[in-house]
């Protein structure tokens, strides 16, 4: 993927970020459609496709100067395709955001349920009076971190 020449190596980024952009624009179209499980399926290939756009960013930035030897029009289709990228990783942000929220909405809510269930529940005491029943373990988690 490392070609010698520098016009060559920033075609082969360009054609990776087109790539790239073109499978998250389509994973947080998933996501805007309520569609999380459907996303999953870019998940590998823009594993690999990001690693290999981080190795190869990270040899342009080493190496400035292999950007000063473009040709103009190559280097703005470059700058470019890179804000494309960085938009439709924005939109993908958002999105992403968005479902997180309503998938902590619904697990507080079905936490909130469980919790109100078993709070209705009583037991006799000494003496026929009622009490309430011993709290149980609750088996939903919520990690602050997802």
């Amino acid at each position: 993927m490392i070609p010698a020449d520098a016009a060559a190596r920033v075609e082969d980024l360009i054609a990776l970020s087109e790539r790239l952009t073109a499978l998250v624009a389509e994973q947080s179209r998933c996501f805007e459609a309520r569609r999380p499980q459907d996303a999953a399926a870019y998940l590998q290939e823009i594993g690999q496709l990001a690693n290999i756009y981080r190795h190869e960013s990270a040899k342009i930035r080493a190496n400035p100067d292999l950007l000063t030897s473009l040709a103009p029009a190559l280097r703005a289709r470059l700058y470019r395709v890179t804000e494309a990228f960085d938009a439709v990783l924005a939109r993908q942000a958002r999105a992403v955001a968005a479902a997180r929220f309503v998938t902590e909405g619904l697990v507080r809510a079905i936490a909130e349920e469980v919790a109100t269930q078993r709070q209705q529940g009583g037991v006799y005491g000494a003496g026929g009076t009622t009490k309430a029943a011993p709290a149980a373990a609750t088996a939903i988690t919520l990690n602050q971190r997802a």
